[in-house]
């Protein structure tokens, strides 16, 4: 499957109606992932459902296919593809522009 993407990469939109937004990986579903303040859709709930117990219209992200963003690269700020490389006996994610490593995403 290439490249895994992680919650909480920085990535770059590279296709679409919101091409060149930057922002970080909030969910991953398989081959599509939601990246924060990306591709908003609005959501009309009525009275009593989950979210909004008054109802109303909730705005969200949706979810983007995988292969429409890529990694930031922190050290230039520009998208960059990804390999894989084994380091230690683990498989580490390396920036293939730099050659430096991805920066592990931060835990919450």
């Amino acid at each position: 499957m290439g490249h895994t993407l992680r919650v909480g990469d920085t990535v770059q939109v590279i296709t679409g109606k919101d091409r060149g937004k930057q922002g970080k990986v909030i969910a991953v579903d398989a081959d599509r992932v939601r990246v924060d303040k990306v591709q908003m859709q609005k959501l009309h709930l009525k009275p009593g459902r989950k979210a909004a117990r008054g109802g109303g219209i909730l705005e969200r992200e949706g979810y983007i296919h995988r292969s429409n963003v890529m990694l930031v690269d922190p050290g230039t700020g520009k998208p960059s593809r990804v390999r894989n490389q084994r380091e230690g006996g683990r498989r580490v994610r390396v920036f293939a522009t730099s050659g430096a490593q991805v920066p592990e995403p931060a835990r919450k």
